[in-house]
């Protein structure tokens, strides 16, 4: 597939945590899922982030895996506690000069970086005073951001100000499966309302200081299907989609939040402060939207239409649907658009993918995954979706959050005890596909 645009980008992606290791390197301190990753029973198999991929010593390595793939963007995440330890007060400069140098090795390769400013990870300290419950954080966040466009703005053209809070933070503060591990889901609530606050205070930060570029925020953007044609069901799929979707979209492009949810919500709503939506949905340039699954729930629990949220559904069946991709693709366009829209994940999770005798790795159905779902890709572009870029999930196999290293997203198999990458089939797949330029 060509695409009409010159200009669209064709990436991997990563986040800062799951590949750099080095927690205490240059004047690093510890964030907040350095501390998650280290309590008892928080990671399966007692896995930690500590060395990872050891992408912090070795990313003149992990570029050259990005030019023999031929990509021309690369989606990645700054560690918050690197820049600003502390959260906040002076800049780290050798933490600062890693993703300055990290940059400079992109640009002179051809490789456009696109940055996420905060994908899950922040200072521990800021983690301890509150994190996203405490509204100072909105502040402090966009200080942050502030700086990045301040010392990076020169060449990076392409921000998020946010990956997934709809995942982060419902998980943090709901599920517990995310730091800091609350279950309560009105804390999940008020903390998702602050960081939506927040984002929208970065973007402003971004128009004040008149910055060149574009900036967007991503979301996990899944969709979710009633198990059977049954009202409960097709209720619960209906609260599953503004839990996961409608509540944090619709904001972020000014409806407010959807009144169907909120009332459903009740008490759980969260505080919400006069100008606080005007904030929120300060004009993006772009939607970064993350896919990997159609989602297929049924009622829960108890009855659907007055239930605790977490109890109204239960994912029932996860589908590799590319038919599903291709209609959400469509769903967004025509709720927001017209709007321009990057595709900033996508890619399939193995859990028992182990190298060969002769040292290979064929991922054969990844490949499949892939394929299918850049011509749904291509079928969304010649809708009139106007779509500028697309990331595979991921450059390489990292450490995959709670599921520790027990789950494998990379184009590049990591051996974990040598720190050799090996490309698999899917990253031979595509680095074909963007060499000829068609599928």
């Amino acid at each position: 597939m060509q695409s009409k645009s010159p200009r669209f980008l064709w990436g991997t992606a990563t986040a800062a945590f799951q590949i750099e290791g080095a927690p205490a390197a240059d004047g690093k301190r510890e964030s907040n899922w350095d501390r998650f990753s280290h309590t008892p029973g928080k990671i399966t198999d007692g896995h930690t982030a500590d060395v990872t991929c050891d992408h912090y010593h070795r990313w003149h390595e992990d570029l050259k895996l990005m030019e023999w793939l031929g990509v021309n963007a690369y989606r990645f995440s700054i560690c918050w506690s690197r820049v600003l330890p502390r959260g906040k007060g002076r800049v780290n400069q050798a933490g600062l000069d890693f993703y300055q140098h990290l940059i400079d090795g992109l640009l002179d390769r051809g490789i456009t970086p696109l940055v996420t400013i905060w994908h899950g990870d922040h200072p521990q300290e800021l983690e301890s005073a509150g994190g996203w419950l405490n509204r100072d954080m909105i502040a402090h966040y966009a200080d942050y951001a502030g700086v990045l466009f301040e010392r990076l703005g020169d060449r990076v053209r392409h921000w998020i100000t946010l990956n997934e809070p709809n995942c982060f933070l419902y998980q943090g503060y709901g599920d517990g499966l995310c730091p800091p591990g609350h279950t309560d889901w009105k804390l999940a609530y008020q903390a998702v309302h602050h960081a939506l606050v927040g984002h929208g205070e970065a973007v402003r930060r971004f128009r004040d200081m008149r910055m060149p570029g574009d900036i967007g925020i991503t979301m996990s953007c899944m969709q979710w299907s009633p198990a059977t044609d049954s009202a409960k069901d097709q209720r619960a799929a209906e609260l599953a989609d503004h839990q996961n979707n409608l509540w944090l979209l619709d904001p972020l492009h000014g409806r407010g939040y959807p009144e169907l949810y909120r009332t459903f919500l009740g008490e759980l709503a969260p505080a919400v402060r006069d100008g606080d939506q005007d904030v929120i949905a300060s004009p993006t340039d772009f939607l970064g939207v993350n896919y990997y699954q159609n989602m297929h729930v049924a009622a829960g629990t108890l009855q659907p239409d007055r239930a605790g949220p977490i109890q109204a559904y239960t994912t029932v069946h996860k589908e590799n649907s590319p038919a599903a991709f291709l209609a959400g693709l469509k769903r967004l366009n025509q709720r927001y658009g017209p709007r321009t829209f990057i595709v900033t994940e996508n890619g399939l999770y193995k859990k028992d993918e182990t190298l060969a005798e002769d040292g290979t790795c064929d991922d054969h159905d990844r490949v499949d995954y892939l394929r299918t779902h850049v011509a749904a890709l291509q079928d969304a572009i010649a809708s009139g979706v106007d779509i500028r870029g697309y990331c595979i999930w991921s450059l390489m196999d990292n450490f995959e959050w709670s599921a520790g290293f027990t789950a494998r997203y990379g184009l590049f198999f990591t051996d974990y005890p040598t720190q050799k990458r090996v490309a698999k089939s899917s990253a031979r797949w595509y680095r074909d596909f963007l060499k000829e330029g068609r599928l």
